[in-house]
């Protein structure tokens, strides 16, 4: 884990409240891997807290991170200009499991689940066959997907409202192309709304494919300080920052109470 004072050579507004942050590092890079966040710290120092933002991408010492304005502290982070800098911990938690070859598998990413699954494919598409499912509730909460790079790799693409896709959401699209998969999935990999990657996980778990998601809890200090992200796993009591974000679908309690047919949005 590292502090850095980085420099901003992008922030951009994707859609809606949606925008992509690229920033120049040194060490952070180097030590990265698909799934782990960093803490963002505000210039407003009334905002003690630093804001927890998945990494989207790596390339080079260029880390990229895709981010919701929601509260105070995204809203200032929205309002930074190129040549500012920004000071970043991190990289913080538990990635992806990403050694892996000649697999066959399926990602699925939904509305700001959106976050890590760049970076993830780039580590997986050379050496897998992988198929990606993007879904969200409209046009806006899937544009980021326009700068991924989806060579090689089959992609579906759905939303709530029919405007880019197939009308509807990821877990259904999954259903479909298990029952029509001639080849075995190997994994599946998801990030998104909790509803969904816990019927993506159900799914899983009831055709004996290995599942890991990618879980979101309010986390105050993303080092294992506090309790502030605990949560129940069959395994015990678990933080979030640094047992995950990335956890085994099969430790997970809430997938024993989804019904996978009960259907869900993208977002």
């Amino acid at each position: 884990m590292f502090l850095e004072d980085v420099k901003i050579i992008e922030n951009i507004q994707i859609a809606d409240n949606y925008y992509l942050m690229r920033v120049e590092g040194d060490k952070m890079s180097q030590h990265s891997k698909p799934g782990q966040f960093f803490m963002l710290q505000c210039k407003d120092r009334s905002r003690v807290l630093r804001r927890p933002i998945s990494l989207h991408n790596v390339d080079g010492n260029i880390l990229e991170f895709y981010y919701e304005s929601l509260g105070k502290g995204t809203k200032e982070f929205t309002k930074l200009s190129i040549g500012e800098t920004i000071n970043i911990q991190g990289p913080l938690g538990n990635g992806y499991d990403t050694d892996l070859e000649g697999k066959n598998i399926i990602v699925i990413g939904g509305g700001m689940g959106m976050a890590p699954i760049k970076y993830l494919i780039k580590n997986l598409k050379d050496n897998n066959d992988i198929t990606f499912i993007g879904g969200g509730k409209n046009v806006g909460a899937v544009k980021i997907m326009e700068k991924f790079d989806f060579e090689n790799i089959k992609l579906k693409v759905t939303t709530d409202d029919g405007s880019v896709g197939i009308k509807g959401n990821t877990v259904d699209i999954l259903k479909e192309i298990l029952k029509s998969q001639n080849k075995k999935i190997d994994i599946i990999y998801t990030c998104g709304p909790h509803p969904m990657m816990m019927a993506v996980a159900k799914i899983a778990q009831e055709n004996n494919i290995r599942c890991q998601v990618s879980l979101e809890e309010r986390m105050a200090c993303g080092i294992k300080a506090c309790v502030g992200c605990s949560i129940l796993t069959k395994k015990g009591m678990k933080k979030v920052c640094y047992d995950g974000p990335v956890f085994e679908s099969t430790d997970i309690v809430d997938v024993d109470m989804v019904d996978p047919n009960g259907g869900c949005n993208n977002e």
